[in-house]
């Protein structure tokens, strides 16, 4: 992520600045918790993603800043909402803003993080921006309960993981490189084919997240959170369906009464590296990325397209 981080870097503090005023509030509480939060944030490639698509198809403006931190509102509302849900102790090494603030502050912090983002753009009539994230909040809300009400069936048709995470991860980067590109030119075609190129990208992000959970060498250990969770991913959906019905019925039995058994976990997931499964998602992460690229390559080569590029790569390329 280099080139992007250089090229990028003064905007980046701009952004910074900004969100920061963004999450700013008259109770002190309040201030408290959101200081906690943006203090340990992650990689910030949603910005990333905003102010680039922005860069590519013309100039950084105001409206790129406040889609940015409207994009960074709305991902980390639904991280503080997520961790609620799941009773998440930790986010990203620290304690999550659950575990020092129980339930009730978290969800209202949440809500709060929310209505920011949306006055946000509609004190600055940013209405397109505020439509294109608002589609991505209901689409991810719908994947959230989609994949909830298929890890009960255990329903192992690829086309729904699909949909789960086209709706559940890829909708707001998706909807970040329309908004970042729409901010520059009010073009839609532009709009249109970022939007299209971000999709391809976070479905591939989802799959690398996929393989971490069966480990390999650079990676390290498997940890298999995603089968004691009862997560259908891609991995075991292919091995499932390529599987006779006996190892079937008995990997399934596994998924659904023993989950939470070490060694239980470990023959599922030896049983999906020797069924191809591994093998198997990451082709078809390669193959979104690369339709990812060449939606990239319908745009001049500049330094910003390379930027991008290598933030594509790095989705797939990661260790973490």
């Amino acid at each position: 992520m280099k080139l992007a981080q250089s090229l990028i870097a003064e905007e980046l503090n701009i952004f910074e600045k900004r969100f920061r005023e963004a999450v700013k509030s008259q109770v002190r509480m309040l201030d408290r918790i959101t200081s906690f939060i943006v203090k340990r944030k992650g990689k910030q490639l949603r910005p990333m993603f905003v102010l680039l698509s922005a860069r590519l198809c013309g100039p950084i403006t105001d409206s790129t800043y406040r889609a940015a931190s409207l994009v960074e509102l709305l991902h980390t509302a639904t991280l503080v909402h997520d961790d609620v849900v799941d009773e998440s102790m930790e986010r990203r090494g620290f304690f999550s803003t659950y575990a020092l603030w129980k339930a009730k502050v978290s969800v209202l912090i949440g809500d709060y993080l929310l209505a920011k983002g949306l006055l946000l753009s509609l004190d600055n009539s940013d209405f397109r921006i505020l439509q294109l994230l608002s589609d991505a909040v209901r689409r991810m809300s719908e994947g959230e309960l989609l994949q909830i009400e298929k890890s009960r069936s255990l329903n192992l048709d690829e086309s729904v993981y699909f949909e789960i995470i086209s709706n559940k991860t890829a909708s707001l980067l998706a909807s970040s490189c329309a908004a970042g590109a729409f901010s520059a030119q009010n073009d839609e075609n532009h709009a249109a084919m970022l939007k299209d190129f971000g999709e391809k990208v976070g479905i591939a992000f989802q799959i690398k997240d996929d393989l971490f959970d069966y480990g390999s060498e650079d990676i390290g250990k498997p940890t298999g959170n995603d089968i004691k969770e009862k997560k259908l991913t891609l991995p075991l959906i292919y091995s499932l369906n390529q599987a006779d019905r006996s190892t079937r019925r008995k990997m399934v039995n596994i998924i659904k009464n023993d989950h939470k058994d070490p060694e239980q976990v470990k023959k599922v997931i030896d049983f999906v590296v020797q069924s191809g499964g591994i093998r198997y998602a990451t082709e078809k992460m390669f193959q979104y990325r690369d339709d990812a690229l060449s939606i990239l390559h319908e745009f001049p080569a500049t330094d910003t397209r390379m930027a991008l590029e290598e933030l594509v790569r790095f989705t797939t390329d990661r260790k973490y």
